[in-house]
């Protein structure tokens, strides 16, 4: 599995597009492009890597990581669209207060579908693992790919630290279980890719991360 990251907007928020090399199949995940050259920077990677977008994946519904859906739905028509069921409210929340974050021309869009812990997203020959990690949002999950030690870990575990809990829905003792629980129990050697900044590992926040330690 090949994996292009792209920080796009305001927050710096990471988009994924995951793709399996054998079948030029992709999932695009948390897309944040709000602006045209994002938009077009997105579009264009995948043209020029001969992609073919199987799924849209959210890990959760904060703006940031859903400012590009509409964009990315109007583009690739009848994508499947997949979402946590408890994070619809987060999501369908966001048109009253994006004009406030400077995102007056944001689209909404609905998923087509529904996430649920343990479920297996495939694509290609590709196999992404849901797992469930509220704390951050209601309906956040993560995508784990066992083969390749990956995890895309949204706004759960940061190099360093952790993602916010004073947002609505947000609760911190219920993050760290979630950590605890889904992403610690991974292996040393897995790679996490969160929803902003660099990645790490499972090992590196096992032994540093102060919040866990």
């Amino acid at each position: 599995m090949t994996i292009k990251t792209f920080t796009f907007n305001g927050f710096a928020e990471n988009t994924y597009v995951l793709a399996d090399p054998a079948t030029g199949q992709c999932v695009i995940l948390d897309p944040g492009c709000y602006t045209a050259a994002e938009q077009q920077a997105l579009q264009a990677y995948l043209a020029a890597e001969n992609l073919t977008p199987a799924l849209l994946l959210n890990t959760h519904a904060h703006i940031d990581h859903v400012l590009g859906n509409a964009f990315v739905l109007r583009t690739w028509p009848g994508l499947p669209f997949l979402l946590h069921p408890l994070d619809l409210p987060t999501l369908r929340s966001v048109p009253a207060y994006a004009g406030s974050y400077g995102f007056g021309a944001y689209e909404p869009a609905e998923p087509t579908g529904e996430l649920a812990a343990g479920q297996v997203i495939e694509f290609g020959e590709m196999a992404l693992e849901v797992r469930f990690t509220p704390g951050h949002a209601p309906g956040h999950v993560v995508f784990y790919h066992p083969a390749g030690h990956v995890v895309i870990g949204g706004d759960v575990l940061f190099r360093g630290s952790i993602g916010r809990t004073d947002l609505p829905g947000g609760d911190h003792e219920t993050l760290i279980q979630s950590i605890r629980r889904e992403l610690l129990t991974l292996p040393d050697a897995t790679v996490v890719y969160p929803g902003h900044g660099p990645a790490t590992t499972v090992g590196e926040e096992r032994r540093s991360n102060p919040f866990l330690t």
